[in-house]
């Protein structure tokens, strides 16, 4: 027996059990960003490995430990995309549709790191996202925030997450409070763990976002990044906390939360829930003015926000909140005896054409009543449909109620859509 081939580690499979939520999670999102006038856009998995290397930064853990990259046969240097946002930007600016323009978009897909696989964390990993270009004023920055919050409500879920902020700056500011940084962590090198000493130089606002509680304490006493930025910058993040007091969105300034990836400046934001355990951060995002003009279009301003549907997906499964996930099937229709068989695809197929948001399934490959009636229990069905003899000869159809305690009851062809038409 040839040895069963198995997915590589980290890569999952979404069973036909799991897609229902994937369905309704996707669903949220896509009627969400519909409702603030979004357009989608659809990139390549595939990428030049520069693209990646120019955007995130070549002394970021992505680039230097955890991309998929590999030489294609004409010796060029391709990569999976390990996020959305430089995809997005290459797109944009390819085909003439940032400068001096406004563009809002989202996207959906499968991205890729060779990471420690952990639960909510995986090599092959779905994320859903969004880009603004071209608005620099802190209105648009709140809108990705009402968004994010929109999609929390949607899904049941605003009680369990919380909105955390900060601002980086501009490049300049950033770069004065960088060298700032490292003369106060140059002070205490022998405090800091192998991690930050490694980060120190190549990439020191990381060291804020340590894991490590010893240097967390350390940093209690390193200059504030709020101390470099001068009143553009300040005016900026007052401006969006106002707006985000005036809708009613709670927050918490976080100084330490830097982000990960190197284009980044002024606004930068997390929504983190603590029913995840280590994997707290489910959205995460921020403005990126720069990132337009290092990748070779026209300076451009930009913010937009990801986020991981595996974590999504795991977290409504932790909160119990997949109670009213619809399975895939709503009526099984079913033929007792050969003859009956014709009529029954007949029926099947005129609900699919009356009531096409019904998911309807016919009964296949024969069997009794008995090896039926197990078939349309298991698909999940709310009712059966049980076309046989009897009821072809008086024009009727046994519908049969299989989640709810209601007695079988007989319905005439005629009204059968109708009858049908209250499940929906």
């Amino acid at each position: 027996m040839a040895k069963q081939i198995q997915a590589i580690r980290g890569m999952n499979d979404i069973l036909p059990s799991q897609s229902p939520l994937w369905q309704k999670v996707e669903a949220v999102l896509r009627s969400s960003v519909s409702a603030y006038g979004y357009s989608e856009i659809r990139t390549p998995i595939v990428e030049s490995t520069d693209l990646f290397k120019r955007s995130i930064g070549e002394v970021t853990d992505i680039v230097e430990k955890e991309m998929y990259t590999f030489d294609d046969r004409n010796g060029d240097s391709l990569t999976l995309r390990p996020e959305g946002t430089a995809s997005t930007v290459r797109a944009g600016n390819e085909h003439g549709l940032l400068y001096n323009q406004e563009q809002r978009l989202w996207y959906t897909g499968p991205m890729f790191r060779h990471e420690r696989p952990q639960k909510g964390r995986y090599r092959q990993f779905h994320q859903f996202g969004v880009e603004v270009y071209g608005i620099a004023t802190a209105d648009i920055d709140a809108e990705v925030l009402m968004l994010s919050a929109r999609l929390w409500e949607e899904l049941g879920i605003s009680e369990h997450v919380t909105l955390e902020l900060n601002t980086l700056g501009d490049s300049e500011e950033r770069a004065a409070y960088r060298d700032a940084l490292i003369a106060f962590l140059e002070l205490h090198k022998d405090k800091l763990d192998e991690d930050s000493q490694r980060r120190m130089y190549t990439n020191p606002l990381r060291v804020l976002d340590s894991k490590n509680s010893d240097v967390q304490a350390l940093l209690a006493d390193a200059p504030a990044l709020m101390d470099y930025l001068g009143e553009d910058s300040k005016g900026h993040f007052s401006q969006l906390c106002e707006l985000l007091d005036a809708v009613g969105i709670q927050y918490t300034i976080n100084p330490r939360l830097v982000r990960g990836l190197d284009y980044y400046n002024r606004t930068v934001f997390e929504w983190v829930t603590s029913s995840l355990g280590a994997q707290g951060t489910v959205l995460a995002g921020g403005r990126y003015d720069g990132l337009v003009g290092q990748l070779g279009g026209k300076d451009t301003p930009a913010v937009g926000f990801a986020m991981g549907l595996e974590r999504i997906v795991l977290l409504l499964e932790t909160l119990e909140l997949t109670q009213d996930v619809r399975g895939p099937v709503d009526v099984y229709v079913t033929a007792m005896g050969d003859s009956c068989k014709v009529e029954a695809i007949k029926i099947a197929q005129s609900i699919r054409q009356a009531l096409p948001e019904l998911r309807v399934m016919s009964h296949c490959g024969g069997g009794n009543f008995k090896k039926q009636m197990k078939r349309a229990d298991k698909s999940g069905a709310a009712v059966a449909l049980i076309i046989g003899e009897n009821e072809l000869a008086a024009n009727q159809v046994a519908v049969k109620h299989l989640r709810n305690n209601i007695e079988q009851e007989l319905v005439a062809r005629e009204e059968l859509t109708a009858t049908l038409a209250k499940l929906i």
